[in-house]
């Protein structure tokens, strides 16, 4: 990947604190990723996502009701290694730009089973600020408006906040600020995939 796609995420972060870019990876690399998701789905790989960190992380059906299952790079196939290098390059050049400090990275696959959703939360901890900024790619072919699903990002704090809703279509990553900006997933009408992390940033 070359600087370009990595240039445009810097300067939205550095402009609104947030962005989306369609087509930031490649089809078919979206479907090998897509694939492995699936895979480790019907081998039981996932788990309930949990509210929380540490001792206090517990499973809150009346906050989200997705399943994850964490990447670890030590077991990273050929698609998962591809991916981390994109991230480094991304790294690397918010560091450059934006003097972030951005240490390392942390991230799961991520799916939603029809009906499933998460309430508005922000993903920095109120007891850890390490998570920086928050990178989202989706892994959905042919998603449309009536599937749901949509990322609906916050633009500002209070109850009366514009927001945007993004749908999770495949290729497309998504980008902001974690300790920034509220946001939450709908409910989506069908299996819902994603490949989420945090870029994290010095103790």
């Amino acid at each position: 990947m070359d600087l370009e796609p990595c240039q445009a995420v810097v300067d939205a972060l550095a402009d609104r604190g947030w962005g989306t870019f369609p087509g930031f990876v490649e089809r078919e690399e979206v479907r090998e990723l897509a694939r492995e998701c699936r895979t480790q789905w019907d081998a039981g790989g996932f788990r309930h996502a949990g509210v929380g960190r540490g001792e206090v992380l517990h499973v809150n059906a009346d906050v989200r009701t997705d399943h994850i299952m964490w990447l670890d790079p030590e077991f990273a196939t050929p698609a998962q290694l591809r991916w981390h290098g994109r991230l480094e390059k991304l790294r690397l050049a918010i560091n450059r730009d934006l003097y972030l400090g951005l240490a390392d990275y942390e991230g799961h696959f991520a799916i939603y089973p029809p009906g499933s959703f998460y309430r508005r939360h922000r993903d920095q901890f109120r007891e850890n600020e390490l998570r920086t900024i928050t990178t989202i790619l989706y892994l959905n072919e042919d998603w449309r408006l009536d599937d749901g699903g949509q990322l609906r990002l916050y633009l500002q704090s209070g109850e009366e906040s514009p927001y945007v809703d993004i749908l999770p279509e495949a290729g497309t990553l998504v980008s902001f600020l974690s300790g920034t900006f509220l946001h939450e997933v709908l409910p989506a009408g069908r299996q819902r995939m994603s490949l989420t992390g945090w870029y994290r940033k010095r103790i």
